[in-house]
């Protein structure tokens, strides 16, 4: 009886654990207000999210644009914003390993490994042809994108602005 009663407790720790992951620690948002979200709109219907420089340093930040969290990484010289939650299950991909896959650059989902190219959203997978006599992985699009968003760089700021992708996956996670 006490093995179950212990068991039952290692069970319930484990689930508040899973829960305090979930909801987990935002990373810090260099330019936002009391409540965590950026709203400061420029002409154009540009949201500010930080300076360039800050998030050069930080390699990535998050902010909440129009009501979605959105992450925008800094790699090789290049500025990428998507939904910060995978289309998958909902992984946090702000805290996600940034990995080259044939030659474009991927974000990997801590959570199931999902990979996503920067640059389009486009979900892969290291698949093989069975009909071919040798057959060797190759990597594919799974057909699945993750929601990317556009970023414009003006007098030393980062600007999010229109959404470049529409009817997407993660747009059901957040």
């Amino acid at each position: 009886m006490l093995d179950l009663i212990i068991l039952s407790l290692h069970f319930f720790v484990c689930f508040l654990i899973s829960v305090a992951i979930w909801r987990g620690p935002k990373d810090v948002d260099l330019c936002s207000s009391s409540t965590g979200t950026v709203e400061m709109m420029e002409p154009g219907g540009l949201i500010l999210i930080g300076k360039e420089d800050d998030i050069k340093k930080s390699r990535r930040v998050t902010a909440e644009v129009n009501g979605r969290e959105v992450v925008v990484f800094y790699h090789e010289g290049k500025f990428h914003a998507m939904d910060s939650r995978c289309y998958h299950e909902g992984g946090p991909l702000r805290l996600g390993e940034i990995e080259d896959i044939n030659g474009q650059a991927c974000i990997v989902c801590p959570w199931h490994k999902y990979k996503i190219t920067l640059e389009t959203g486009e979900g892969l997978y290291e698949g093989i042809n069975p009909l071919e006599p040798s057959p060797t992985p190759q990597w594919q699009s799974k057909g699945v994108k993750q929601r990317i968003h556009k970023v414009t760089i003006d007098n030393g700021n980062v600007y999010n602005g229109r959404i470049l992708s529409e009817n997407i996956r993660s747009s059901k996670i957040q």
